[in-house]
């Protein structure tokens, strides 16, 4: 199939669509993948300038939904902070939908 695939890659690959082995979207192991997809799997990326963005619910969730979904994308990149990072390692949070403005969230990391 990838090699359909790669013939929408001019516009797939600007918006970040294209499947891709390292991000887990092509694989043989489809019932695994489905599991962890509906287990919860956070899949971030941070940009040039190091800002992450990530999906942690929709408009329509409960709000204590989307408080336990923005906090676990909180710990997700705390969790993979690389040990040589000194410092404050995340600086500022804001939380946005897709064309809204932004709400800050204060963020308290815990020393371990």
């Amino acid at each position: 199939m990838m090699k359909d695939a790669a013939k929408l890659g001019k516009t797939l690959g600007p918006k970040g669509l294209m499947p891709n082995p390292k991000s887990g979207t092509v694989t043989f192991d489809v019932a695994k993948t489905v599991k962890e997809l509906k287990a919860g799997r956070i899949e971030f990326k941070a940009d040039p300038q190091g800002i992450v963005h990530a999906v942690a619910g929709k408009v329509s969730f409960p709000e204590e939904k989307l408080a336990e979904n923005v906090q676990a994308v909180i710990d997700a990149v705390l969790k993979v902070k690389p040990s040589a990072s000194k410092g404050v390692y995340m600086q500022s949070v804001f939380v946005t939908s897709s064309m809204g403005a932004g709400i800050p969230v204060i963020v308290v990391e815990k020393k371990a």
